[in-house]
């Protein structure tokens, strides 16, 4: 979900590159990379970390679709996606600074979720020849 919804947001963000010279491009893709280093590692990489322990400890062998994260992290993924409606829609912000900040949490998201498929693969079991 998380890789899904990282790479949305930076297909967004790369779509409002088309009226900016490139010079202006490279600077916000920068700007965008520097924030989503800032998010992964003092918000979202913590969140998937806590995600990932939290799912280690279910005994059950069918575990619902949605535990993935915490329940009550579901009210600021509603706030964060009505948020990014608003913004992308109705914002008076110029779309390559809000470039920036899709790129930002675009990156940050994907980042994170790289945690996931790391426990995913140490669970496999080691392969012989």
């Amino acid at each position: 979900m998380w890789s899904g919804v990282g790479i949305m947001l930076v297909g967004f963000a790369s779509r409002w590159f088309t009226k900016v010279p490139a010079s202006q491009e490279i600077l916000i893709i920068l700007a965008g990379m520097a924030l989503a280093a800032v998010i992964y590692f003092f918000g979202f990489s913590r969140m998937a970390l806590i995600n990932v322990r939290r799912i280690n400890d279910y005994r059950q062998e069918r575990v619902c679709l949605f535990a993935f994260q915490r329940w009550t992290s579901y009210p600021l993924v509603l706030f964060m996606i009505s948020l990014g409606i608003y913004l992308r829609v109705y914002s008076p912000i110029p779309k390559p600074a809000l470039a920036i900040l899709y790129i930002g949490i675009g990156g940050s998201l994907f980042l994170s979720s790289l945690h996931y498929y790391a426990r995913v693969l140490r669970m496999q079991p080691a392969r012989s020849n």
